[in-house]
C-alpha cells in the first residue's frame, strides 16, 4: 500500500473504501467552498459515488499511471491530491489538489504538493509536472508560485464549473528545476 510521509504532521495515502464516508463528510462540509472552482463537486453526493472511483484510482497506482491520495493532517483527512495520470514517453504527468475549507492556511497544501514533487522527479523519474488553476483561485494559483513554477501561458476558457467556462492559468516545473532538498519551512513564507 502507497503512503508518503511528508512531515510529522502531513502525510499522503492510497485511498482505501473506509476513506469514502470521512472523504464525503468533508466535501459536504465544503461544498460551497470547493465548487466555486472544482466541476466535480455535485457528482459526489454519496458513499455509492465512490464505489467506482476508489477501485479506479487504486488500479491508477498498481498499474503506474500515479496515485490519487488522502492528505492526513495529523491523522485526519483534510484533502486530497493526485496525479492525473502520467505520460511515460514524455516523462510527464499534471497534478490536481483540493483541501477543505477548515484545513486551509496551514501550509498542508504547499507540503503535500512538494511531497508530490519529490515523488514524480526523485522516484517516478519524470520530466516535467503541470498544474492548472483556475485564474481567479487565488489560493490554489500561490502554491505553484511558492514552489517556484514558471507560469506558462493561459487555457481559455478551458474548464466547464456548472454553468460557465472559466481560464486556467498553466504552470510547469520541469526536473532540472526542482529542489532536490527535502521540504524546507521557509517554503511558506
Amino acid at each position: 500500500m502507497f503512503e508518503y510521509k511528508i512531515d510529522d504532521e502531513v502525510s499522503l495515502h492510497l485511498i482505501e473504501s473506509t476513506d469514502a464516508f470521512p472523504l464525503l463528510s468533508l466535501i459536504n462540509e465544503s461544498r460551497p467552498y470547493l465548487k466555486e472552482w472544482l466541476p466535480w463537486v455535485d457528482s459526489m453526493q454519496s458513499i455509492a459515488d465512490y464505489d467506482e472511483l476508489i477501485p479506479e484510482w487504486r488500479a491508477q497506482y498498481y498499474n503506474n499511471q500515479g496515485f490519487q491520495a488522502i492528505i492526513r493532517y495529523y491523522g485526519e483527512i483534510a484533502g486530497m491530491i493526485g496525479f492525473h495520470g502520467i505520460n511515460w514517453g514524455n516523462k510527464s504527468t499534471s497534478l490536481g489538489y483540493w483541501i477543505g475549507h477548515d484545513f486551509q492556511g496551514k501550509g498542508i497544501m504547499t507540503r503535500a504538493v512538494h511531497g508530490c514533487l519529490n515523488y514524480a522527479f526523485n522516484t517516478l523519474n519524470l520530466h516535467r509536472v503541470e498544474i492548472r488553476c483556475g485564474v481567479n483561485n487565488e489560493k490554489s494559483k500561490a502554491i505553484p508560485t511558492r514552489l517556484g513554477f514558471t507560469e506558462e501561458g493561459l487555457c481559455r476558457e478551458g474548464e466547464y464549473l456548472y454553468d460557465h467556462y472559466h481560464d486556467l492559468v498553466i504552470y510547469g516545473m520541469l526536473k532540472h528545476e526542482w529542489k532536490q532538498a527535502p521540504y524546507a519551512p521557509w517554503l511558506l513564507s
